[in-house]
């Protein structure tokens, strides 16, 4: 990528970047999927060609789900949810039948490193916390609970472990919020709202 002209993402060394007169082409790899993705046509026809004799690939045509993300488009920007990852989350941790909250955490908590508590099943607090991480790029409605129980992954306990149960609890009441970004060249987060 870097002889065709891109620059290697210092913080992320998958993301490769061109920018042109203000057109920007960029370029994620995941293991063998590949994005493409900018505001200059031309340069993406020309990234994709130079990809094709390089190796042999697929062209899927617009992304629609990747890594757990669903992409939906309208004339108004481009929507991200994670519906389906929150629904097999539910599924795969046996939270489908938890009960549903409508904050993801109590108000004035006093959730801290201080407290004297049973300890909890560490393994499996930090494997639910590190799916919420993930979970959390697109759901900004947890990311500070998410980034306070993610605190405590080295010696959690009861009471930690509650407050990741009652993130789930909140995630089961309302699995379907999604990101809107709206079609300017920015690509600034314009909204947070319910799919439809």
């Amino acid at each position: 990528m870097k002889n065709f002209g891109y620059t290697q993402s210092n913080s992320d060394h998958t993301l490769f970047l061109k920018r042109d007169e203000g057109n920007r082409t960029a370029l994620i790899v995941y293991v063998d999927d590949i994005i493409v993705t900018g505001n200059y046509a031309e340069e993406q026809l020309k990234l994709q060609n130079y990809l094709s004799q390089e190796f042999e690939r697929k062209d899927l045509g617009d992304m629609k789900y990747f890594l757990g993300i669903e992409v939906a488009r309208s004339k108004t920007g481009i929507f991200l949810s994670q519906k389906k990852y929150v629904m097999d989350l539910l599924t795969e941790t046996g939270m489908v039948g938890c009960k549903p909250t409508d904050t993801p955490i109590e108000t004035n908590h006093k959730l801290c490193e201080d407290m004297d508590q049973e300890p909890t099943n560490k393994e499996q607090y930090q494997f639910l916390v590190g799916k919420l991480i993930y979970l959390a790029h697109t759901r900004p409605d947890i990311a500070y609970v998410v980034s306070v129980v993610s605190q405590f992954m080295h010696l959690p306990s009861v009471s930690y472990r509650n407050a990741v149960d009652r993130i789930f609890g909140y995630l089961k009441s309302a699995p379907e919020k999604r990101l809107m970004f709206s079609k300017n060249e920015d690509l600034e987060v314009v909204g947070y709202t319910d799919a439809d």
